[in-house]
């Protein structure tokens, strides 16, 4: 199967596994994974978080918030410039985001854009990852486009998500990008992948 078909295909499979998975589920797998990275070290030496604002039953991020709030660090949330192009700005209460692009919550457009750093973290949302670093997103390549594979330096991203979102291999294109670790419910993974 073509890796264009392979993907539609996954995709599918997972938006059905998390949309059966009931509220008290998912926040139960989200204070999972905000314990465990709060825990690894990563997470405990970036001084911003880039974390996203989850859409439908996407693993939630209100106890990352939390995590980061206690330890002093600055939240950064993406958003799509008028160019097509993911940015991150600074919006320090999840509650203060507003509606964006495909009815995600974005930082208002009166907070800036920041310039991601080596020692910023950001949690990456994905439908599918696997043990190499590959990650599934819904398709519309943001974030890969903002991290293309080969590029070194920037940001440590860890792809967020639940046990069974971590496939044995995501199908992949040469222009999509890698995560550096994972986050699930059973814990904090290090890809083994050439992720830069």
């Amino acid at each position: 199967m073509e890796p264009g078909a392979a993907k539609r295909c996954l995709r599918a499979a997972m938006e059905a596994r998390r949309r059966a998975l009931d509220a008290e589920a998912r926040a139960a797998a989200g204070e999972a994974v905000a314990r465990h990275l709060a825990a690894w070290q990563a997470f405990a030496e970036a001084p911003r978080i880039a974390l996203y604002a989850e859409l439908g039953a996407e693993l939630p991020t209100r106890a990352l918030v939390a995590r980061a709030r206690e330890r002093g660090q600055l939240l950064l949330w993406p958003r799509v410039d008028a160019g097509g192009r993911l940015e991150f700005a600074a919006c320090a209460d999840p509650d203060e985001l507003v509606p964006g692009r495909h009815g995600v919550r974005v930082p208002p457009p009166e907070s800036p854009a920041v310039a991601l750093e080596g020692s910023d973290l950001v949690v990456v949302p994905g439908l599918a990852f696997d043990r190499d670093g590959g990650r599934l997103g819904r398709g519309g390549g943001h974030y890969d486009r903002a991290f293309p594979p080969g590029r070194r330096g920037g940001p440590r991203r860890v792809g967020a998500g639940y046990v069974f979102q971590v496939v044995e291999a995501v199908p992949r294109e040469p222009h999509d990008g890698r995560v550096h670790a994972l986050a699930t419910p059973d814990g904090v993974l290090a890809c083994a992948g050439d992720c830069p």
